[in-house]
């Protein structure tokens, strides 16, 4: 079965080919077919700006398609950055800024920072239309640490562990995380669709 990822992110993609890697899915990217389309993500939900990638990328590619929308919901920031994660600091930010930026903003705010990762995807074909939805529970660091993963990942401390998830391993992290827990779901639902090993073109 193919299954386009509906992303322009290079770490998101290479995060899902690694978590469904286990199934036996042809995994494509925009790049691979020649797509070159950024789709405004102006939704102000996650599920609102997956359901949009999703439903763009599917009416133009026409296979199976799945979008992640997901980020970063600290409590003392009233679930800040939320939707607006990935350019909190600014449209041409990088992860650094966005990381100094939530930082600075809770520089002033009481201890412990509790925050949540969530994910969002939509996956989409002609038949379908599904919503999977996972999260994972944690506190925001005093600075970054870790050189692994990307986004927010060296400001995050997963709840059960001393470790952030930039100091978590790929292997680690995708056993656990946000994504993966939503990506856990998507399989499941698969696996009643198709025949265990997602062979069946839907």
């Amino acid at each position: 079965m193919k299954l386009l990822i509906a992303s322009n992110n290079k770490n998101k993609i290479k995060e899902i080919r690694e978590i469904l890697n286990d199934y036996n899915l042809e995994i494509l990217s925009l790049d691979d077919l020649g797509i070159d389309v950024e789709v405004i993500e102006d939704a102000d939900t996650f599920e609102g700006n997956a359901r949009k990638k999703a439903h763009e990328i599917y009416s133009i590619a026409n296979i199976p398609t799945i979008a992640d929308d997901s980020g970063l919901m600290v409590d003392a920031l009233d679930d800040k950055p939320g939707v607006h994660s990935a350019r909190y600091a600014g449209p041409s930010c990088s992860y650094s800024d966005n990381n100094n930026k939530l930082l600075s903003e809770l520089s002033n705010k009481p201890k412990p920072h509790r925050a949540k990762f969530v994910s969002v995807i939509n996956f989409k074909s002609a038949e379908y239309d599904e919503i999977f939805e996972g999260y994972f529970e944690g506190e925001i660091v005093e600075s970054p640490r870790g050189s692994y993963g990307f986004g927010y990942d060296p400001v995050f401390k997963p709840d059960g562990y001393d470790l952030t998830f930039a100091e978590l391993s790929s292997e680690e992290k995708n056993k656990i995380s946000h994504r993966s827990r939503s990506l856990q779901k998507l399989k499941e639902f698969l696996k009643t669709i198709t025949d265990c090993n997602c062979q069946t073109i839907i």
